[in-house]
This record gives structure tokens, C-alpha cells and sequence, in this order.
């Protein structure tokens, strides 16, 4: 595992995350985190856009008259935004974001998120610091490579300044039928199931299997296609998935935990900007 603290990195990744820091650039985009409550509220709003009027997500009462995706881990997160200076300065720029949870955030409310759904614990027995990835999700126009990849760097200059050695979360496939996704789900478990020393596995009562055909007659090619653009995002950096998928009817999906070690999130994009100063 190598150093995430070395103190010879270049200097962005030692705290121009944070409030009162400049954020990364890439044109009129920028990624950084959230500093007001307005800039919270918008990425509510633009994941209940997304995930509830996009994706099919079934709101709750207060859900529907809020607008708003927001669950008591707001509170104790991080957001990283994605923001398009085109559209202004404050909150009206926020255009994708992502949810960061640190063990120190988890600790004030006893849990993660994904202990809904996994027995995390081994995860959370990891001798190092650990975070948890969620909420992500960008706005219908801006859903390209290149916002990606500054999200992605986003979270490796997070993952440098914090000392994080382990990421991991709950990644979601469209649909509630795990038949109907099979040849994704089983796919996931023969060729990238984490060694067991990090496997979570998926809470007995919403244990669904994943094997569910026989991978030799899959087309390992189409169903990289078919998989979503964040879960291979994951793979390409090296990430596993854990034992059992979990149906999550009221987001109208069937989740599968991921698991990424740092050290190749941090090599990649420490390369990249070495080339580009």
C-alpha cells in the first residue's frame, strides 16, 4: 500500500478541497466541496431530480413535498460537487456531486449507509482509514467522460489529504428483477468477487445471489457495455464487489457493494497531474 501522506505531493491535494481552498479546474467545470447549506440543498434537489423524476425512485410524503433526495447522513457527510461557473456562482452552478462519509462522520450517527444493506464489518475492521462512497449522480447534460474524470479527481485529492486506504459502497444496476440482470450480476461475481478479508456480504434477509447463469456463455464485452458508467469506473481502477446483491425497491434498483483500494486512485490521477503542470 503506498504512503497517501507523503508529504512530497504536490500541494492541491493538501486541503484546496476544503472550505476556503480553490477548487480543481477543468474549463468552466470545477469540483470541490460543498461550504454553504444552499449548496447542500441544491444537491438534494438534483439528486431528487435525478433519482426520483429520472430513475423511478418511489418518494415518501415529505420526499415529494420537499423535492428533495436527504437522509440523516447529509448531515455528517461531505458533498463533492461538480459545478458549471457558466451558470453562475452559487448554488444554481452545482451539476453533480457525490457523498463522502469518513469513519470520524459515521461514528456521530453509529453507522454507515451501507449497513442497511451489508455486513460491512470486515470493512470496518480494516486496520486503516476507510470511506464510504454514495448519492453520486450528475445532471442529464453534463453525464460525460470528463465529468467524470474530475469527480474522480475530486475524490483522489479527498483521498490524499485524508489518508484514506479503503473506499467502498453500495453502486446500484436499473431495475428491480436480479433475473433480468443476470448476465451483469453474475458476470460481477465470477470475475471481480474482493478477496474475503474485505468481502461485505449482502444482509441475510436481502441476500440475493449473484451467480445466476453460467458465465462461459456470456460476452464479456457486451455486458462491459451494459454495465453503468460509475460501476466500471470502479473496475477500471482495480475495484471488487462483494458476495450478494440487494433489491432497493423504492429506488428502483438492485444494489451491489463495491470496494476500491486507494492506492490506484491516487497513482492515477497524482500522474495525471504531474503531466499537466
Amino acid at each position: 500500500m503506498n504512503n497517501v501522506l507523503n508529504p512530497g505531493l504536490p500541494p492541491f491535494v493538501l486541503g484546496n478541497l476544503a472550505p476556503g481552498f480553490a477548487e480543481l479546474r477543468s474549463n468552466n467545470l470545477g469540483v470541490r466541496l460543498a461550504i454553504s447549506a444552499d449548496e447542500v440543498d441544491a444537491v438534494q434537489a438534483l439528486r431528487y431530480q435525478v433519482f426520483y423524476n429520472e430513475m423511478g425512485a418511489r418518494p415518501d410524503t415529505a420526499t415529494l413535498l420537499s423535492a428533495r433526495d436527504s437522509d440523516e447522513f447529509d448531515a455528517i457527510a461531505d458533498h463533492l460537487l461538480v459545478v458549471d461557473h457558466d451558470l453562475g456562482a452559487g448554488p444554481e452552478s452545482v451539476v453533480g456531486t457525490y457523498r463522502l462519509v469518513r469513519q470520524s462522520a459515521a461514528a456521530k450517527l453509529g453507522r454507515f449507509y451501507s449497513a442497511g444493506e451489508y455486513d460491512i464489518s470486515r470493512l470496518e475492521d480494516f486496520p486503516g482509514q476507510v470511506l464510504e462512497l454514495g448519492r453520486s449522480c450528475t445532471a442529464q447534460t453534463y453525464r460525460s467522460r470528463a465529468v467524470m474524470q474530475l469527480l474522480w479527481r475530486g475524490i483522489a485529492a479527498y483521498v490524499f489529504h485524508y489518508g484514506i486506504e479503503l473506499m467502498f459502497g453500495c453502486a446500484s444496476l436499473h431495475g428491480t428483477d436480479p433475473d433480468a440482470l443476470a448476465g451483469e450480476l453474475s458476470y460481477l461475481y465470477a470475475n471481480h468477487l474482493a478477496p474475503e478479508a474485505i468481502r461485505p456480504r449482502a444482509l441475510e434477509h436481502r441476500y440475493v445471489a449473484m451467480n445466476r447463469c453460467d458465465v462461459s456463455l456470456l460476452d464479456a464485452r457486451q455486458i462491459m457495455t451494459m454495465l453503468p458508467p460509475l460501476v466500471k469506473g470502479y473496475l477500471r481502477l482495480g475495484g471488487f464487489v462483494g458476495d450478494g446483491a440487494v433489491i432497493d425497491h423504492q429506488f428502483n434498483t438492485t444494489d451491489i457493494a463495491v470496494i476500491v483500494q486507494t492506492d490506484l486512485v491516487t497513482e492515477k490521477y497524482y500522474r495525471h497531474y504531474e503531466r499537466s503542470r
